[in-house]
C-alpha cells in the first residue's frame, strides 16, 4: 500500500514538475531546486534504497528541468566512473579485509595489542582503539572494521565489570576509524569524483589519524582513572614479546600496501591488488587457507562493491543533470558573492553535514553532495586536499551519530545478550564529541592535515 501511494505520488511530482520546467543551463529557478530538494527529502524520508533514490531524482529532474535530451548519455554516464581505474581499489581492498578476517589474523591482533594495553587505565577499552586502528590500515572501510573487531572484542568483555555503553562506544568509535586512516575507500570516491590525487589524500589523512586516536585514547584513560576496575594480573615480558608475533602478518600488509603508496613504486589500485596477494599468502601461513574460506571471502567484497557501485551510477546520473541545469557554478558564484568570511560559511557547511549525518548514511551524503559543495569550497579558497580529509571525518561522525548511524547498529546486532541500543547511542556520545573537537582543530590548524603534503614528492 505505502508502495502504490508513493508512486501516485511520484507520478503527480513528475507532471507537476514537467509544467514548470525547461530552465536553461544559466538560470535555475530557486523554485526548483527548492523541488528537487524536497524530493530528495522526500525519498530518503521514504526509505527506498539510495541507488533508486538517487537514479529516480536525476531522471525526474532530467525529464522535468533539462532542455538537453540527456537519455541519449545515460550509458556513457555510468561507463565513465565504472571503468575509471582508481576505482577497482575499492573491490581489492574490500577482498583483502575480509579474507584477513576469515583467516582468523584479527583475533590475532586483538590478543596481542590486549598483552599490553590490559593494565593501564581503561583496559580493553584501548585495546578496541588500538586494534580498531591497525585494522583500518588493512580494512578501508568503517563498517567492515566495526563488525570485525566488535566479533573479536565482545566475547573478552562477557562476565567484566566494564560500563557495556562505553564498551559499546570504544568499539563504535574505532570502527569509524576505517574510512579516515588510509587505506579509506571514502578517500578513493572523493578523489574520482574531485579529480583529486588519491596519494595525496591519504598522505594528509595520516595527521588526523593520530589525532583521532590520541584523542579517543584521552578519552579512555580520564574515563579508566575516574572509575577503576581491578587490575589483571601482570604478564611476564618474554610472553608479551612473544605475543608480538602475533602482530607481524598485518604489519607486514599495512606495510606492502601503505608503504607501496606513499614511496610511489605503486598507485592505490596497484598496492590493493599487491595487498590482497599478500593477505592469501598470509592465510596460507596461516593454514586457514580454503577454496570455501576464499569464495566465502569473495562473495562478501562483491556484496559491498555491487551496493557502492549502484550508488555511484544513481549518483552520476543525478550530478549530470545538476551540472546541466547548472546548480553547482551559481552556488559557488552566490556563496562566493556573499559579504561574510569564508571560514564562517564552511562552518555552515560542516554544521550541514553534522545535521545530514543524524538521518543520511555516509558514503550516500558524499556522492550526493560533494558535486554541488566542492566548487563552492574551491570558490572559498580552501585547499581541495583538506577538504577531502574534512569530509571524510564528517562521514565518519554520520556513521556514529544517532539515530540513524550505521556503525552503532552492526554493532548492537552483534551483542550475544543485546541491551538496549541505547546503550550504544551513550556510549558513543563522548567519542562523537571528541571527534568533532578534532574538526575544529583541523579547522583551525589546518597544517595538521596539509604538513605532510607539502613535504612529499
Amino acid at each position: 500500500m505505502i508502495a502504490v501511494v508513493f508512486l501516485i505520488l511520484l507520478l503527480a511530482v513528475t507532471v507537476g514538475a514537467s509544467l514548470f520546467g525547461g530552465a536553461s543551463a544559466s538560470q535555475v529557478p530557486v523554485g526548483q531546486i527548492l523541488l528537487l530538494v524536497g524530493l530528495f527529502c522526500l525519498f530518503f524520508g521514504a526509505g527506498i534504497y539510495v541507488a533508486a533514490a538517487l537514479g529516480l531524482l536525476g531522471i525526474i529532474a532530467g525529464f522535468a528541468f533539462s532542455d538537453r535530451p540527456f537519455w541519449n548519455f545515460i550509458g556513457q554516464m555510468v561507463w565513465g566512473p565504472t571503468t575509471n581505474f582508481v576505482l577497482v581499489a575499492v573491490p581489492l581492498f574490500l577482498l583483502m579485509g575480509e579474507i584477513m578476517l576469515r583467516a582468523g589474523l584479527s583475533d590475532r591482533l586483538y590478543r596481542s595489542l590486549n598483552m599490553w594495553l590490559q593494565r593501564v587505565p581503561g583496559g580493553l577499552l584501548h585495546t578496541n582503539i588500538a586494534a580498531s586502528s591497525v585494522f583500518s590500515a588493512i580494512s578501508g572501510s568503517s563498517v567492515a572494521t566495526a563488525a570485525t573487531m566488535g566479533s573479536v572484542a565482545l566475547p573478552y568483555f562477557r562476565d567484566t565489570r566494564y560500563s557495556q555503553p562505553m564498551v559499546m562506544g570504544s568499539l563504535a568509535a574505532g570502527g569509524a576509524l576505517g574510512n579516515l586512516i588510509p587505506p579509506g575507500i571514502t578517500f578513493i570516491v572523493y578523489g574520482l569524483i574531485t579529480e583529486t590525487s588519491v596519494g595525496a589524500l591519504y598522505t594528509a589523512a595520516i595527521g588526523p589519524s593520530i589525532l583521532v586516536v590520541l584523542l579517543f585514547t584521552l578519552l579512555i584513560l580520564w574515563h579508566g582513572v575516574r572509575n577503576p576496575l581491578p587490575r589483571p594480573d601482570a604478564i611476564p615480558l618474554a610472553v608479551k614479546l612473544r605475543g608480538l608475533l602475533d602482530l607481524l602478518p598485518t604489519l607486514i600488509l599495512i606495510a606492502i600496501v601503505l608503504g607501496t603508496i606513499y614511496s610511489g613504486l605503486a598507485t592505490p589500485t596497484e598496492s590493493a591488488a599487491l595487498g590482497v596477494v599478500a593477505a592469501i599468502i598470509a592465510a596460507a601461513l596461516a593454514g586457514r587457507l580454503t577454496l570455501s574460506m576464499l569464495n566465502e571471502s569473495a562473495k562478501a567484497a562483491a556484496r559491498t562493491t555491487a551496493f557502492i557501485g549502484l550508488i555511484l551510477c544513481g549518483a552520476y546520473l543525478l550530478n549530470y543533470i545538476f551540472g546541466a541545469l547548472g546548480v553547482p557554478r551559481a552556488l559557488s558564484q552566490a556563496v562566493s558573492d556573499l559579504p561574510v568570511p569564508s571560514w564562517m560559511i564552511m562552518t555552515l557547511i560542516v554544521g550541514f553535514y553534522l545535521a545530514l549525518g543524524t538521518f543520511m548514511e555516509g558514503f550516500s551524503m558524499i556522492v550526493t553532495t560533494i558535486p554541488v559543495i566542492f566548487p563552492v569550497v574551491k570558490a572559498l579558497g580552501y585547499d581541495p586536499i583538506w577538504f577531502g580529509v574534512v569530509v571524510t571525518m564528517l562521514v565518519e561522525i554520520a556513521l556514529i551519530s544517532p539515530p540513524d548511524g550505521t556503525v552503532l547498529y552492526v554493532l548492537q546486532g552483534m551483542r550475544g545478550n543485546p541491551g538496549p541500543i541505547t546503550d550504544v547511542f551513550k556510549g558513543v556520545m563522548p567519542f562523537l564529541l571528541v571527534y568533532i573537537v578534532a574538526i575544529i582543530l583541523l579547522m583551525v590548524f589546518p597544517q595538521i592535515a596539509l604538513w605532510l603534503v607539502a613535504r612529499t614528492p
